[in-house]
Parts: C-alpha cells; sequence; structure tokens
C-alpha cells in the first residue's frame, strides 16, 4: 500500500480551532482536514439535526412532481411506485409507497426482475402499468437516462416523475418531471443524495403541502439512513444529517421489517458499519437470489411476527448469496491465472454460467486480490452483462462512455456501473476497455491508497482522544475512521501470528518513553517479520477498544506495517 499524508491544517487554523471549540491540536487538525472551521460548522457537525436538511422545492422541478403526485391523489388515479432492484431501489419504493398509502389506497409498487428485465425501466413494467390501469408511475434510483421507455409510457397515456440520482446523458427524459440533483440545471444545494435520499425529498414536499415538516416524517428515516449507507455515497453535508438522525430511528423504533433483521445481532447499538455490513446485504439478497419484491414487502409489513417470518426467508437468500459468491470468485481467479491475465492495467473475466445476482461483488472480491478496475460478465439472455468496479481515484464510468461503441446499455457511477452488449462485441470492448484505461489512468493509481490524516506519537492516545473521535460517526466516504501513523515503532518481543492460517498479527507497541498499547493487525500475518528482533517499524491503525472478560482497553487497528 501506498500511505498519502494528508496535508497539515496551517498553525493559526489550528489555534483558532482550539481556542473555539476548547479541543486538542489533534481534534481541532482533524475537523479542519474535513472542512470544518468554525464553532457553527462544529456544531453541526457533532449535533446533525432537522434544520440541517434543505428545503425540498429547492430541486428542479419538485413543484411539477408534487403538483403531478396531487392532482393522482385529487382523482383517485392509480400510482405505480417502480424501483430499482438493490438496496437504495427498494428502500426507496418502500418509503415512498408506505408515505402514499398513508393518503390514498391506490398505490402499487413494482421491481423489476434482475434476470427478465434487467436494470431499470422496463417496457414490460410499463406493460404491467397499463393492463392495469396505471396512469402515472413514480420511479426511484432509476430512470433518468430512460428517454425511449418514458417515450413509449407516453404513447399509452402514461405519466412519469422520475426520481435518480445517477448522471444523467445529454438529453432528459419527456417526462412530468425528473428529479435528479446531478441535473446541469438543478441548483439544488447538495447533489450527493442517494436515491432514497431523492424520494425522502419528494415525501417531504409531499408533506409540506400539507401542513407537516421533514420532523414529522422521522419514522422513515431508518430506510434513508440504510440506503445511504449501502449505496456508498458521501456521508457529509444532507447526507450525514439523514444517516445520523436514521440510525437513532434504526437503534430506537425500527419498522417491523428492519427489526426482525436485527433480532439476532447482539449488539446495543448498529453504526452505519453495521447497516453495510449486517442490514443491507441481506436486503440486497433478495434481489440477486430471488426477487427485489421480497425486500419490499419485508419493509413495508406492518406486522412483527410476519416480518420475522419474511426475514427468515431473507437471510436464507443471503447465505445463498455468499456461497455463490464464494464460488464464482474462486472460478474468477482461476481463469485469470489460466489465461495468464494478471498483467495489464484492466481485469475482465466472463462465464456464462455465473450468477448474475452477484457479479457485481465479485467484482469487488477481485479488486482485492488485483487492484485495477473490474469487470464481471455473464449471459443475460441473448446478451452479455457486466457489473463494473473501479480502484480509489479512477472514474470507470467515464471509461465506458469511451467504450460506448461496444456497449448495447450502461449506467452507473465513478466507481460502480452495469453495461449490457452483444456477444460478439466482447473481445472488441475487452481490447478496448484496456486501452481506454492504459491510456488514462495514472499508474500509482493501481497500487492501494491509505490516506493517513496525521503522524502522531503513541502518548498522545488516550481513552478521551477515542471519546471524541466517536462523536465524528456515522463513519463513511467523505468522513472515514481517522487513520494515524506512528513512526520508529518496537515490539516488546511478542508479537506473534494469530487466528486461521496465521493471517492475523498481534503485537504490543512501544515508542521511546511511552506507555506500552497492544496492537492487531488483521490480515497482515505476513508482515511478522517486519516486526521481530527489536527493529523499529511504523505504523498506520485506527483507535479502537478492545473488550475482553469484562475489561475494556485501548488498542490500535493496524491498516499497515512498513520498515
Amino acid at each position: 500500500m501506498r500511505w498519502t499524508l494528508k496535508p497539515k491544517p496551517e498553525a493559526t487554523q489550528v489555534g483558532f480551532m482550539k481556542e473555539a471549540l476548547q479541543v486538542d491540536d489533534i481534534v481541532a487538525m482533524l475537523l479542519l482536514q474535513r472542512g470544518i472551521d468554525n464553532y457553527d460548522d462544529a456544531k453541526t457537525f457533532f449535533r446533525p439535526s432537522f434544520e440541517d436538511l434543505h428545503d425540498p422545492f429547492l430541486m428542479k422541478d419538485m413543484d411539477k412532481a408534487v403538483a403531478r403526485i396531487e392532482k393522482a391523489m385529487a382523482k383517485g388515479e392509480n400510482i405505480l411506485v417502480y424501483g430499482d432492484y438493490d438496496v437504495d431501489g427498494t428502500s426507496s419504493v418502500a418509503l415512498l409507497s408506505s408515505y402514499l398509502k398513508t393518503r390514498i389506497h391506490t398505490v402499487a409498487t413494482y421491481i423489476p426482475d434482475r434476470y427478465d428485465e434487467g436494470y431499470g425501466i422496463s417496457y414490460k413494467g410499463i406493460d404491467f402499468a397499463h393492463d392495469n390501469d396505471f396512469s402515472l408511475i413514480v420511479t426511484l434510483d432509476c430512470g433518468v437516462k430512460a428517454l425511449d421507455k418514458v417515450a413509449y409510457a407516453n404513447q399509452k397515456g402514461i405519466d412519469f416523475i422520475i426520481c435518480d440520482h445517477h448522471r444523467p446523458g445529454d438529453k432528459l427524459p419527456d417526462a412530468v418531471a425528473v428529479l435528479d440533483p446531478k441535473r446541469t440545471d438543478c441548483e439544488y444545494p447538495f447533489k450527493e443524495l442517494c436515491g432514497c435520499g431523492v424520494g425522502f425529498k419528494l415525501i417531504s414536499a409531499l408533506a409540506y403541502n400539507q401542513g407537516q415538516s421533514p420532523e414529522d416524517l422521522v419514522e422513515y428515516l431508518d430506510l434513508v439512513a440504510t440506503a445511504i449507507g449501502a449505496d456508498i455515497v458521501p456521508i457529509v453535508g444532507e447526507n450525514r444529517a439523514l444517516a445520523y438522525m436514521g440510525l437513532q430511528v434504526i437503534n430506537t423504533n425500527p419498522r417491523p421489517g428492519m427489526k426482525a433483521i436485527i433480532a439476532e445481532v447482539k449488539k446495543d447499538e448498529l453504526t452505519i458499519t453495521d447497516v453495510v455490513f449486517i442490514i443491507a446485504p441481506r436486503i440486497n439478497a433478495a434481489g440477486r437470489m430471488k426477487h427485489g419484491n421480497h425486500a419490499v414487502t419485508l419493509l413495508t409489513e406492518t406486522d412483527f411476527n410476519l416480518a420475522v417470518e419474511y426475514a427468515v426467508d431473507i437471510d436464507q437468500f443471503n447465505t445463498d448469496r455468499r456461497e455463490t459468491d464464494k464460488r464464482i470468485t474462486e472460478e474468477a481467479l482461476l481463469q485469470i491465472e489460466e489465461n495468464n491475465e494478471q498483467e495489464g492495467f484492466t481485469t475482465v473475466v466472463y462465464k456464462d454460467s455465473w450468477h448474475k445476482g452477484v457479479i457485481g461483488i465479485v467484482a469487488s472480491r477481485l479488486i482485492e486480490t488485483y487492484y485495477r478496475p473490474t469487470l464481471v460478465f455473464t449471459k443475460s439472455g441473448d446478451k452479455l452483462a457486466a457489473s463494473a468496479r473501479s480502484v480509489s481515484g479512477f472514474d470507470v464510468y467515464n471509461a465506458l462512455e469511451a467504450c460506448s461503441e461496444h456497449i448495447e446499455q450502461f449506467g452507473g457511477h465513478k466507481y460502480a456501473a452495469g453495461l449490457t452488449l452483444l456477444p460478439e462485441n466482447y473481445e472488441a470492448f475487452k481490447t478496448k476497455f484496456e486501452s481506454v484505461v492504459k491510456e488514462t489512468i495514472d499508474p500509482k493509481l493501481l497500487t492501494p491508497e491509505l490516506k493517513v490524516d496525521l503522524e502522531i506519537e503513541l502518548n498522545d492516545i488516550n481513552s478521551k482522544l477515542l471519546r471524541i473521535i466517536r462523536q465524528f460517526a456515522q463513519f463513511g466516504p467523505g468522513n472515514m475512521t481517522p487513520v494515524f501513523m506512528s513512526q520508529n515503532i518496537k515490539d516488546t518481543g511478542y508479537g506473534k501470528c494469530v487466528g486461521e492460517d496465521d493471517k492475523h498479527i498481534r503485537f504490543t507497541a512501544t515508542q521511546s518513553f511511552s506507555d506500552k498499547i497492544v496492537c492487531i493487525g488483521f490480515g497482515l500475518g505476513d508482515k511478522i517479520d517486519l516486526i521481530k528482533n527489536r527493529r523499529p517499524f511504523s505504523i498506520a491503525y485506527s483507535i479502537d477498544e478492545n473488550h475482553w472478560n469484562g475489561n475494556v482497553s485501548l488498542q490500535l487497528k493496524v491498516k499497515d506495517i512498513k520498515e
């Protein structure tokens, strides 16, 4: 790994923050690195609230969307709430449909089948709406590039309202309203909402017309926080406030479906990290292994006993998903070795029998081994479908755009995208993708980067510092857990490998005349020789606690070790 030490804030700024907040140098510098340079910003950072949310009507077309939905409700029109099959999509559908059903009964939901219909709006979904007399479709987490589909719906007399957060194309669909903060003509102050976040802004606007405020919608924030965590959007600004308040709902009064998922989790308080690794994979597994409808059913269920039954099914989907992605990852790694494709600037693999629902996970797993932009293809009907994942700092969406002559359809983000192409174009695409990445990527991006906030001494570490750092949560993109580095560290002589196959390392660190502190490095067992014989070394780490036999002590979670 290459360690990148973030720039140190200016001494005058640090002094100002120390005085304003009555904190020490380390805390002041961590805040400044996060763009917090005054008391008011710090108050917002540490105590997010509804006051931090922007007026939903600042979003382009919000007035049109609200007017059309109000008209549909007044006339008793049938409204179809349509969303993608991942966590963001299914959470969004659960959110909007639940809200609308508190006001009208002519609401239904639709999640496209991942295998039969693919990502986003489908002709089959529009036909379903037409056959069942739906005159309005509201999409969430998809649709901003669906020009042909919306035109098809218009021919059938069906109106569209699109709520999306993906990057639009050069032209927008001919919909009644297109809510997307990434529209170039949208002046909404915060651009990084997830799909469920856009959905929350929509119900906030609808509630405003009823004399309500966002505080009256707090029960929906468990869904928003889950989508924020699952979709890996920056946890800054409005997302931070929504995640912070949504976690409070998850930990105090979650909806029955959420409560059923976390019932077996032996933790007093869940964090956004727990949402990412415990709640989100289970919700996602429905769309990956069976159908996204299962997730919506669970998330909208009001009877806890029924929710528990649905959660059991969801948990089984997740177990099946884990087994499937493990097997496919092993097959993909073997394919890379057999084809002697370990070198190069990209990883592109394909097998027609691979499960479409897990190829995105497999792509992420391959990046753990071969750190470069990665695509995993499988057969989908008469076409090939792929999930793309990228390395930090490289925009895979732009790379795919440069290969568009070989692609049927694509969409996504800087670091994750999906695409389809014809089988006969696979080899040409693979060659072009390698060429584009080779020409545009900075070679250093092919080595994993470890961003280090500050260099500190072991004597700087104490329980008070950890207590304040924990108030920086919720952690995620844009506000990662602080990482520190310390040099001239020595092991007391008892460091050893631990865990299955000696994968991990455990040692006790000292530095000059500092107190001893226990360190654990997961996946760093191969670094054992660096700490032997009392040789000095450097560590990059986060500060944590170790709970053992009722005792609590400070511990460093080591991320890397260097000579």
